[in-house]
């Protein structure tokens, strides 16, 4: 079974401030250690790692070593792998951007951080567009809406990403309060950025229908979403399929229902394309991929679409990949993960844990996925 890949951040001085009266960590953590303060970061860490005690075989931790996560997975006998060095000393801002510019690399499909508001501005600053993350509660003063209610719920949460839930991305925004004014009794807070933060997702209730979702309705408001977002110069790559066959024609297109398709300024340029044929119109020319899953089986790619081969995924970029699907179809692989077989071992490999899909107007969940 393959391993789901989580980052983990640890800001060991977060929430110092808070006992001691200093309305905040930041610049006076090592005036709080000096006043006895005890660090509590990591203990309400281990209150969200406990949630995935259980599913430890299906998980791997990326973290950096000591007190920034490397003790405390070693003490809790998670698997994990460390990277880069940690200075003496307490651990700096610095530290946590180095830190998530590696975890990124490595692949990780989610970064869990634990700290304030001063560790999100840290994050935000140097995260990619689109790198799903969600912070464990540990600042004196959290203003930002990328946390967690709690460090249990982010526990859960992730949990639940594991299992094969549907959990939906969303932005969150970024906030900080200016310490140093707040010492003097001025309270200023300011907008930092957004960062992309997984929230439980959930089937569709207000949709009139009992609570289930309409497979018709969903396509339409894709459909519109898409139209909206047409990037132009780009080539849009659509996939065989009931799903997108319906987006497409909610666009007004003729595409077919069991071929591959492309489309550029919002019209087919190429129908029911070869796989030299869809080379030929993607290398070198920004692309974006749509495909979606089989229903109950979870393939996206390798079943029906072999056009659709490793040197055309190489020639998009597995990250301009987007998988479409209705939660009622997520719903009926029963949390089992999406699966890709392109014939090409390393390829599958080279795969995140988990893709994004595109489940609803401006809605995009994140859904496991293994090779």
């Amino acid at each position: 079974m393959s391993r789901f890949h989580i980052g983990l951040i640890i800001n060991p001085l977060a929430g110092l401030g808070g006992p001691a009266a200093l309305k905040g960590s930041d610049g006076v953590a090592e005036r709080a250690l000096a006043l006895g303060v005890e660090p509590k970061s990591a203990q309400r860490t281990r209150t969200a790692l406990e949630s995935l005690l259980a599913l430890q075989e299906r998980v791997e931790f990326v973290s950096y070593p000591g007190a920034m996560g490397g003790d405390l997975l070693a003490q809790m006998g998670f698997s994990y792998r460390l990277l880069g060095d940690l200075a003496e000393g307490v651990s700096r801002a610095e530290d946590t951007r180095r830190a998530v510019i590696q975890l990124q690399e490595a692949g990780v499909a989610l970064i869990l951080f634990a700290g304030g508001d001063g560790t999100a501005r840290d994050i935000c600053a140097v995260v990619r567009d689109g790198q799903p993350v969600l912070g464990i509660p540990a600042g004196v003063k959290i203003q930002s809406g990328v946390y967690a209610i709690s460090p249990r719920a982010a526990g859960e949460l992730t949990a639940r990403l594991v299992e094969g839930g549907l959990v939906r991305l969303a932005s969150g925004e970024v906030r900080d309060i200016d310490e140093a004014a707040l010492r003097d009794g001025r309270v200023t807070a300011r907008w930092y950025g957004e960062l992309c933060v997984p929230q439980e997702g959930g089937y569709v209730q207000a949709v009139k229908q009992g609570g289930v979702e309409s497979e018709e309705l969903v396509l339409a408001d894709l459909a519109a979403w898409l139209e909206s977002e047409w990037e132009p110069g780009v080539r849009y790559v659509f996939g065989p399929g009931s799903t997108l066959h319906g987006l497409a024609q909610n666009l007004g297109l003729d595409t077919t229902l069991l071929g591959v398709d492309v489309i550029e300024a919002g019209r087919v340029i190429a129908r029911d394309v070869t796989e030299v044929e869809l080379f030929a119109l993607v290398e070198g020319h920004p692309s974006y991929l749509l495909v979606t899953a089989i229903g109950g089986q979870g393939h996206i790619i390798g079943r029906g679409n072999q056009q659709i081969s490793p040197r055309v995924l190489r020639a998009v970029g597995l990250e301009r990949l987007r998988v479409v699907a209705t939660k009622r179809k997520l719903g009926t692989l029963d949390g089992r993960p999406l699966l890709v077989d392109s014939g090409d071992v390393s390829l599958d490999d080279a795969f995140p844990d988990a893709v994004k899909v595109w489940a609803g107007y401006k809605e995009e969940l994140l859904y496991p996925l293994s090779g």
